[in-house]
């Protein structure tokens, strides 16, 4: 690892030696430059840092990489040597700039970035490689003594993590994200009770009972887990750590938006997002306002996104729908006065914390939202920053309209917003929780078959 000495205005400065690790140059040391300084890294003066490795079968690449991966990885890697292996879209993968300005991100932050090629299919012959491929990438690390954790984020990481557990002991990190086979059956892509089903469930039940820690994004889906996996879960402490956001970036803007642009930012055609509800609110606020208007921040085909959205054309110019780069996200959540997010209710949701919940209200948004999607309506309710719609009748959306005008006479509500941001989603706090708990696994003397006990984040049991 590298320690750094910075020159400031020809005044030299010991920059804190928890710094990042940056890649050699040569045999030399790596240096890098900014505008304000001359930063100069030195590798020995880091090889006491653990090293962990990162599994993921989202892209780096995408705004959900970013924000919930890099994020968090960008603090940790002060601390913690880490590779990151990732599965990239074709598309992505065939941006040459975006893929060096990751490269040239991961290098600054001293992280291994390892990117595959991401495949929808086969159906179930491409995440089943995709396992395959992680599970051999991480055996061989363990067996050459590179990674001492594995933090798997979502299911099947899980299933290559526990698997190189159960070989090698290397501790891992179940990270679970959401209740994914109850979502895969809410979106219809899966059928309870068949194999693929059992195979999800089974998986589940070992990873929650072998985890070093079990990180969850709600405090509702703890609460559902308890219930269906009293013994495996006996002894063991799940840490609540939602999808925090990066608020120095997702602020609210020097300049107010206009009370007219109703927005909506994220993938809509998931399976599990209510487009018909996100179709009734627009035509409600239209036919009271016929000067508002509608954007739909999103990656998903817009053509597919209109015809469901407006099928009568009735919007027509009122709505737009684009996709954002992840760094300007923000700028996109900032021009807009309202952010509504409807998604799918019941049991698969428990486990959802939606990245554009903590974003929207960083930018000091006030949300529209419905019930049973994790801790979502109890946060709204909570810190009052928003309206719950009851159903997708027309009389329900003309209710949440009015109740919104009136919240959004509340000359508080931004600052509400703010703290609600600052108090549930800090990128800095759940960097810290994660902190905590590769502290624990990775720092106890007692090694890592005891349970952490996960100081700083929501401990249950």
């Amino acid at each position: 690892m590298h320690g750094a000495i910075t020159f400031h205005d020809n005044e030299i400065g010991l920059q804190h030696l928890n710094r990042l690790q940056v890649p050699k140059i040569g045999d030399e040391e790596a240096i890098t430059h900014s505008t304000a300084s001359r930063v100069i890294y030195f590798p020995e003066a880091y090889s006491f840092m653990k090293t962990t490795l990162y599994l993921t079968r989202n892209g780096l690449l995408e705004p959900l990489g970013q924000s919930q991966v890099m994020g968090y990885l960008s603090g940790l890697s002060q601390d913690y040597k880490i590779t990151l292996n990732t599965f990239e879209k074709p598309k992505d993968m065939a941006n040459k700039k975006a893929m060096a300005r990751a490269h040239a991100d991961c290098h600054a932050h001293g992280i291994d970035w390892r990117p595959k090629s991401f495949h929808h299919r086969p159906r179930l012959l491409a995440p089943a490689w995709s396992i395959l491929e992680m599970f051999w990438f991480a055996l061989q690390a363990a067996r050459r003594g590179d990674v001492q954790l594995i933090h798997a984020r979502s299911y099947l990481p899980a299933a290559a993590a526990w698997a190189v557990n159960r070989i090698t002991g290397t501790p891992f990190i179940f990270d679970m994200r959401a209740l994914w086979p109850e979502e895969l059956i809410t979106a219809g892509r899966l059928h309870r009770g068949s194999i693929v089903h059992k195979v999800l469930t089974n998986l589940e039940k070992v990873c929650l009972r072998d985890a070093a820690a079990v990180v969850s994004l709600t405090d509702a889906a703890v609460g559902y887990l308890q219930d269906q996996y009293p013994i495996e879960l006996q002894g063991q402490h799940i840490a609540v750590i939602p999808t925090c956001a990066d608020l120095q970036r997702f602020k609210r803007s020097d300049k107010p938006p206009s009370e007219r642009v109703y927005g909506c930012v994220g993938t809509v055609i998931s399976g599990w997002f209510l487009l018909d509800w996100l179709a009734a609110f627009f035509n409600t606020v239209a036919q009271k306002d016929p000067e508002a208007q509608f954007e739909v921040v999103t990656r998903d085909d817009a053509e597919t996104v209109r015809a469901t959205l407006d099928i009568n054309g009735e919007l027509g110019d009122q709505l737009s729908i684009f996709p954002s780069a992840s760094e300007y996200v923000h700028e996109a959540l900032q021009k807009q006065s309202t952010s509504i997010m409807f998604f799918t209710a019941g049991t698969s949701k428990l486990g959802s914390a939606p990245t554009r919940l903590g974003e929207a209200l960083g930018c000091s948004v006030p949300i529209v939202a419905n019930e049973g999607v994790g801790d979502v309506a109890d946060i709204i309710r909570r810190y009052n920053v928003g309206v719950i719609v009851e159903d997708a009748s027309k009389k329900a959306m003309a209710t949440a309209l009015n109740k919104l005008e009136a919240l959004r006479s509340d000359p508080h509500l931004p600052s509400r917003c703010r703290t609600a941001a600052e108090e549930v989603f800090s990128l800095e706090s759940g960097t810290e929780a994660y902190r905590k708990i590769y502290a624990e696994i990775l720092g106890r003397p007692d090694g890592p078959e005891a349970k952490p006990d996960v100081a700083g984040a929501t401990n249950k049991r």
